[in-house]
């Protein structure tokens, strides 16, 4: 029962991505090819959102559900590390023609060759377990 906000926060936030279009193949494809700004847009306001939430956070700053204070540890700039992560996700999201975070929105609207795009994305994160030690981090 302690869970079942997430539900309903998953189901909120599938029918948000169904209906501004962020699961469509030929919404990702305009955006990959610069065709339209409609993906950007979406992405660009959840950045600024997302910026705006944290400011509040460390403003005001609040406690997580288990009471304890939300910090936001400074890392060390590893350009290089963020540049080959973000090849490997974008090669990634252009293969399969969705982000990681629709692939559940994909499959629940029926689109089940998504499936193999799931099973795809568990055997990378669990090869990533198994190498993870042999990575630079």
């Amino acid at each position: 029962m302690k869970f079942v906000k997430y539900l309903f926060i998953g189901i909120f936030f599938g029918i948000l991505m169904s209906k501004s279009e962020a699961i469509s193949w030929y919404r990702i494809q305009e955006m990959f090819r610069f065709q339209a700004f409609h993906m950007y847009g979406i992405i660009g306001s959840a950045l600024i959102f997302g910026i705006a939430i944290i400011d509040f956070i460390k403003r005001k700053k609040l406690y997580n559900l288990e009471k304890e204070p939300i910090i936001f540890e400074k890392k060390e700039k590893q350009y290089k590390r963020y540049l080959f992560g973000g090849i490997i996700f974008g090669l990634g999201w252009a293969l399969a023609g969705s982000c990681p975070g629709p692939i559940y929105i994909l499959i629940g609207n029926g689109f089940s060759i998504f499936i193999i795009v799931l099973l795809s994305a568990l055997l990378g994160t669990f090869s990533y377990g198994v190498l993870r030690d042999f990575l630079p981090h």
